[in-house]
């Protein structure tokens, strides 16, 4: 178990946690959420030990040993990749690493022998023997073969090198279990596998994470950072999202009724205070008001963008016919006489391990790249709208957000923009901003207003809930499923693939393409589609999105 004791943190005059007191026990998993800016990764620094807290103290039951996910992906170059996830069970390295260098020795003395046998036994009492097996078994959950497995930490991809640092941080049954993001990088069936996993786990577990879908598989409870304070709460993401939403709404209503009540008494009030019979009435009534002052009823700092897209006009039949598109990149065949015709109603999801296949497509049909050899054709009833993977190409001039967007706006009436700005969450001195300096998110918001302004009726969105937080990725979901437009996107959020897409197409290994028109759950569940998949990633990882 581990409790949070009167925890506060200051960062100068902003004010992370005050007072905080929360316990965590074994058997739960905690997913801690808040906005952007919350302290939600600071927190899970404080129960680690990693930052130390103004006031306060984590207190651990003695004996209980805690795993961390690390952040630092190069800590571990110059260690294999078994070596580097059995390190994270600390006492059972320190005790593998002694006992192997007693035994190189070339003078070796009684002595030696005596701490080597200790070293044997307290080796063997914490699974020792089985610890490389279940280290590879674990590795093989989360797609990385036998064939890395001695392969030095530094010689291998960031991404695998994600894989290695959660199998870590998982290894030898830890007590307490610290995740900060840790579907990152990984591919359907990982996460599937780190679901099942969590799911069986016995002790406790507390992870921050964006991925909506995940928060519901794995989550008892929701931590929810709000007002320096950390409120918990029984149940999963959607469950705590629906609570929250009533409970907002209960006491908005509550507050219109004490309005309505205070109103009613002022009027009573000017009515009767020139009226002498009355005086004493109302001076009564005036009393009431003073003990009816409306309580400081805070509402949540959570903060929904709008996101809504318009089309100017509705497509017509014919929206995109793609045929034999051919790229080689660096020698690599990226896309390999890839051909497709998209209809209007579709919204297709890209989905495979050769991300950069699908943002190449991209780039090839929105004109920004060519190809090798093939071609494609957009309706001419068809506008196309871009939100490119690497943004920063277009916040390079040194323009206040406000002057940034006018660009893209037919009406550049000064309270239009801010108007706009402020439904994405820009308002006051952020709209005047340097769009140089912005986060992110920041800029993720940026893009999807332009992109809300050029009103296309066909949207191409390379990986649009990168860097946003679980606030806009939900309005995102909410205005993309109301869209009545043609959508192209990828995405690595499962439940905005889920609900959103139609249609899914696959790039498979070695060129293969599979397109299916249903939803991604349903596609994933599809025994012919699953067997047809077995066949393209034999020798492979898994499926991504």
């Amino acid at each position: 178990m581990i409790t949070a004791s009167n925890i506060s943190l200051a960062f100068g005059t902003q004010v992370l946690f005050k007072e905080v007191n929360i316990k965590f026990t074994p058997g739960n998993c905690y997913g801690v959420i808040g906005a952007n800016g919350a302290g939600k990764s600071t927190f899970l620094k404080i129960l680690s030990g990693e930052i130390e807290s103004d006031t306060g103290e984590v207190i651990i039951t003695p004996g209980e040993r805690i795993a961390v996910l690390k952040q630092d992906h190069f800590a571990f170059n110059e260690h294999t990749v078994l070596e580097t996830v059995i390190m994270g069970y600390d006492r059972l390295y320190e005790v593998m690493t002694e006992r192997d260098r007693i035994y190189a020795k070339e003078n070796f003395t009684e002595e030696d022998g005596l701490k080597a046998a200790e070293l044997e036994g307290e080796f063997a009492e914490m699974g020792g023997w089985e610890a490389e097996s279940e280290a590879g078994v674990m590795l093989n959950g989360l797609g990385i073969s036998d064939d890395l497995l001695q392969s030095k930490m530094g010689d291998i991809e960031d991404n695998i090198k994600v894989r290695v640092l959660l199998a870590q941080a998982l290894f030898g049954n830890p007590d307490i279990l610290l995740l900060d993001e840790p579907t990152n990088h990984l591919d359907l069936e990982s996460i599937h596998w780190l679901e099942n996993f969590l799911a069986d786990f016995k002790n406790t577990v507390i992870v921050v994470s964006h991925d909506r879908h995940f928060l519901n598989s794995v989550c008892t409870h929701v931590a929810d950072i709000d007002y320096g304070k950390i409120l918990l709460y029984v149940g999963n993401y959607d469950f705590w999202y629906l609570s929250s939403q009533l409970a907002s709404k209960q006491m908005k209503d509550e507050k219109r009724r004490r309005e309505d009540k205070i109103a009613e008494l002022k009027e009573f009030i000017q009515r009767f205070s020139s009226n002498l019979s009355k005086a004493r009435q109302a001076t009564s009534r005036k009393k009431l008001i003073d003990k009816l002052t409306i309580d400081d009823i805070k509402p949540s700092t959570r903060r929904f963008p709008y996101v809504a897209f318009k089309p100017e006009r509705e497509p017509g039949r014919n929206i995109l016919e793609v045929k034999g598109l051919t790229k080689i990149i660096d020698g690599e065949k990226v896309l390999d006489n890839f051909s497709l015709m998209v209809n209007n109603g579709d919204k297709i999801a890209f989905v495979g391990p050769n991300h950069y296949a699908k943002t190449v497509f991209f780039e090839i049909i929105t004109g920004r790249m060519k190809a090798d050899s093939g071609t494609y054709e957009w309706g001419v009833t068809t506008k196309q709208s871009y939100f490119p993977k690497d943004n920063s190409s277009y916040f390079s001039e040194h323009l206040g957000i406000t002057d940034w967007l006018r660009q893209y706006s037919v009406e550049k009436d000064d309270t239009f923009i801010r108007s706009f700005l402020g439904r994405m969450l820009f308002s006051g001195d952020e709209s005047l901003k340097d769009c140089t300096v912005l986060s992110g998110g920041e800029k993720v918001r940026c893009v999807l207003a332009r992109i809300m302004l050029e009103q296309g009726n066909v949207l191409i969105l390379d990986e649009p809930t990168s860097h946003l937080d679980l606030e806009a990725i939900t309005s995102l979901n909410d205005g993309l499923i109301d869209f009545t437009g043609v959508l192209l996107f990828n995405s690595h959020d499962h439940q905005f693939v889920d609900t959103i897409a139609n249609r899914i197409v696959e790039f498979a290994p070695d060129g293969n393409v599979i397109d299916r028109m249903m939803k991604l759950e349903e596609y994933l569940d599809n025994d012919d589609i699953r067997a047809l998949r077995d066949s393209f990633y034999h020798g492979h990882n898994g499926v991504q999105i």
